[in-house]
């Protein structure tokens, strides 16, 4: 009787410890504080964290934007998952959740369990939609809310979220140059400037509706916006106060320049950089450029570091680079003939990127070289892409180790 009572205290003990490590397992609180000199902070279960991320989308060679890499049975991501760990990676950013809710919810969990790396995850709010986005549309609204508001009740419980965004760079269709919309009380007004302050209205007004939403259905995650820029954020304010972060998509080449303190003066939140990079193809010389590359995103998270809190304005959180790996589908996205075929054209300009901008037309900026991975065909039928870190992988890993590393120093000339 006696060793019976014994199994069964055991037993019992047993049972308890797993109900408690399984609610250990529950979401993250992640939230934001505020310092008493007014820096930011994002906290993990109450500790301090600071986003070392990449935007994550791995495409393999001869595979475009359709791509189901949830449901890829070889598991990319799991490859990716031992490199990242070992650089130092701990968030990725993805653009868009899955179909498949079990799938996503395997992706995210293993990222998170196996190699310790967080996940933001994201929703286009139907700004790549056909015909073009419509956000005076009460319908095309009702959709969008119910799409993401599905996405935040799908993985809010997942332990390896970090938070939500909202958009990327849809603030660009406000002066109809991508993706433009309107309405007749809109195109009533005859400046432009104010027809697009409208849209900005309307457009952080919906942001500011969804936000409220989600904190109702999600205490334990922040919402951010995805905005290029700094544009059209003075509106924002106005419009989008209950927003947590403000999540920019920036390419200023070398520097972020005066963005930090900017931000202070124009709306006063949190930031994330959720997009930013360079490219690894030079288009003046036409030959891979791994030096420049690595340069520049030293630079780059150098001021993130130097931007963290109790350090400069204090209002930076850290960042996702563009990108982890090449995306060979880029270039001309609609032909399946050249998703195999790694392009080294480049269709737009960017003076800040100096190192190439002398290339013909001073096109300069190559979408399919982003990656601080390169890709290679496997030899070997079905098997996934080789992956080989450029020389930007292992300068951020180094100074990711010594964020206080002081990079491009001079060297000291005695004076005789």
């Amino acid at each position: 009787m006696k060793n019976k009572l014994i199994l069964i205290l055991a037993t019992t003990l047993i049972l308890f410890s797993g109900i408690s490590a399984a609610k250990k397992e529950g979401p993250s609180k992640v939230s934001i504080k505020v310092l008493k000199n007014n820096n930011y902070q994002l906290l993990v279960n109450n500790k301090p964290y600071v986003i070392k991320g990449f935007c994550y989308n791995p495409i393999p060679i001869s595979q475009g934007y359709d791509y189901d890499f949830w449901n890829d049975t070889r598991a990319p991501w799991k490859i990716d998952g031992k490199l990242m760990k070992d650089m130092g990676v701990n968030t990725v950013r993805f653009y868009q959740s899955g179909e498949d809710i079990e799938s996503v919810k395997k992706v995210i969990s293993e990222l998170y369990k196996s190699y310790g790396i967080r996940t933001i995850m994201g929703n286009w709010l139907g700004f790549w939609n056909y015909p073009a986005p419509f956000y005076a549309d009460e319908t095309f609204r009702k959709g969008v809310k119910e799409e993401v508001l599905k996405m935040v009740n799908d993985y809010k419980n997942e332990p390896g979220i970090l938070f939500w965004v909202l958009g990327n760079e849809n603030n660009y269709s406000f002066s109809g140059k991508v993706n433009s919309w309107s309405c007749a009380e809109i195109d009533s007004l005859e400046d432009a400037n104010t027809r697009m302050n409208e849209k900005a209205r309307i457009y952080y007004s919906f942001i500011d509706e969804l936000t409220k939403e989600i904190h109702a259905i999600d205490p334990n995650h922040p919402v951010a916006m995805g905005n290029g820029e700094l544009a059209t954020l003075d509106v924002a304010k106005k419009h989008a106060p209950n927003i947590d972060i403000i999540a920019c998509i920036i390419y200023r080449g070398k520097s972020f320049g005066n963005i930090f303190k900017s931000l202070r003066n124009i709306f006063d939140k949190p930031l994330v950089f959720i997009e930013f990079g360079c490219d690894a193809y030079n288009a003046y010389t036409n030959k891979e450029d791994q030096v420049s590359q690595a340069e520049f995103l030293e630079s780059q998270w150098h001021q993130i570091f130097q931007n963290v809190a109790n350090k400069g304005e204090g209002n930076c959180l850290g960042g996702a680079t563009f990108e982890w790996s090449d995306e060979w589908w880029k270039h001309k996205e609609c032909y399946v003939e050249a998703w195999s075929n790694h392009d080294t054209e480049s269709n737009w300009s960017n003076g800040a990127y100096y190192f190439d901008i002398k290339a013909e037309g001073n096109k300069n900026m190559n979408e399919e070289w982003f990656g601080v991975v390169s890709l290679s065909k496997s030899a070997k039928e079905g098997e996934l892409d080789i992956r080989t870190p450029r020389k930007s992988y292992y300068v951020l890993k180094d100074l990711w180790r010594n964020p206080n590393k002081k990079i491009n120093e001079k060297p000291k000339i005695k004076k005789k």
